[in-house]
Formats: C-alpha cells, structure tokens, sequence
C-alpha cells in the first residue's frame, strides 16, 4: 500500500463556486472529500450536493461524499452523552474508522481537501476532530483558509491554544497535553447536540 499524501481541508463558506473553484484549482486540489453530515446548503445552493459534484466534475475534480463516515452529527447512540456527540467515541466508531482509511488510501492517487461548511478551521470538526486523527496516524494535514493562503496543523494548533488562553507553555504541562486542553475546550463548544427536531444542515 502507498504512503498516504498532504490531505488538505476547505470550507466552502459563501464563497461564489467560482472562488470555491479557483482556491481548489490554485492548491491543485483533485478531489474533494465532503464531510458534511447534511450535505446542503440552505443560504447557499451551489454546494448542495448534486450541484457541487456537478461544478466539480466540470472542473476535472472528483467527489466524494464521507458524510456518513466522518460527519459530525452521527447516527450511532453511542457516540452521544446527554444528546452530545463525544468525538472521541466517535473516533473509535467503525464507520468513522473506515472513512479515515479511505482518506488515507486516497491521498496517495489524489490530493484530496477534505470540506466542511465552516470558514473558519477551528469552528469545524473537519480541524478539531478528523485532522487530529490524521495526524495522530502520521499524515501531513493542511487548512486551505478563505483567502486561499495555506496553514499548516502545527500553526492551527497554535491558533487553537492561543484562543483558549494556553498559548504560554508551562512546567506542569507538556505542549502535547495544553493542545488536548485546548482541543477539549473546543469539542465542547462545537460538537453537535441533538436537540431532537432541528433541521440539521451542513456540519
């Protein structure tokens, strides 16, 4: 089996499909992997799934959807306490598992950008959880930001702490263990909850 490549993420935010297009054409993003749970766009049609895999395809850009993998709104009740998703019980989840290998599988053939809907890296479980897997399993992980620069994990990461206050490193704490810290406090308040009625859209 080949050695996984750099996977990238995106967000597809409310850029016109042109710009989405043009920043997926500028990193020579072949393929797209979405991770929406919904793969709709309410305020934004053109990524609807149909219409996406169509501009995408027209563009010479594969599609595939891992919603169901690697969403963050899961089907199995196990990865929920009190209505919230645990990603790290979601991590260990058989579909979630077979979603990373098909990553990792594809990034070798491919240079894949995992999207979501969210902007903004840290706001999206595409960062705080699926990345994180990633790279824990060894594979180069790159955010492909709104205005097309590029950021590496290790400086998202950074970003990370720095909002949450733990930029500073100290003697009790490892960096390994102030990043846990700060990616903890961000589980908690991005992880979906299921509120048993809202119409779930995008993440």
């Amino acid at each position: 089996m080949k050695e996984p490549g750099t996977v990238f993420t995106i967000g597809h935010s409310t850029h016109e499909i042109e710009t989405f297009l043009a920043l997926l054409s500028t990193h020579r993003i072949s393929a797209v992997a979405d991770v929406r749970s919904t793969p709709a766009s309410r305020f934004n049609p053109q990524f609807n799934r149909d219409a996406l895999k169509s501009f995408l395809s027209k563009a010479g850009i594969a599609y595939v959807f891992l919603g169901k993998e690697l969403g963050a709104r899961s089907d199995d009740p196990s990865c929920y306490v009190d209505g919230k998703v645990q990603y790290d019980r979601l991590s260990q989840a058989p579909g979630y598992r077979a979603g990373i290998e098909r990553l990792k599988s594809g990034s070798a053939d491919h240079a894949i950008a995992i999207m979501c809907s969210e902007r903004e890296p840290l706001d999206c479980h595409r960062t705080v959880l699926v990345s994180e897997t990633l790279v824990a399993e060894g594979v180069n992980v790159v955010h492909i930001l709104g205005d097309g620069t590029l950021e590496s994990h290790d400086q998202t990461r950074r970003r990370l702490r720095e909002l949450h206050g733990l930029a500073e490193d100290d003697l009790f704490h490892t960096e390994e263990e102030l990043v846990a810290q700060a990616l903890s406090r961000q589980e908690d308040r991005i992880a979906y909850v299921d509120d048993g009625g809202r119409e779930a859209v995008g993440d």
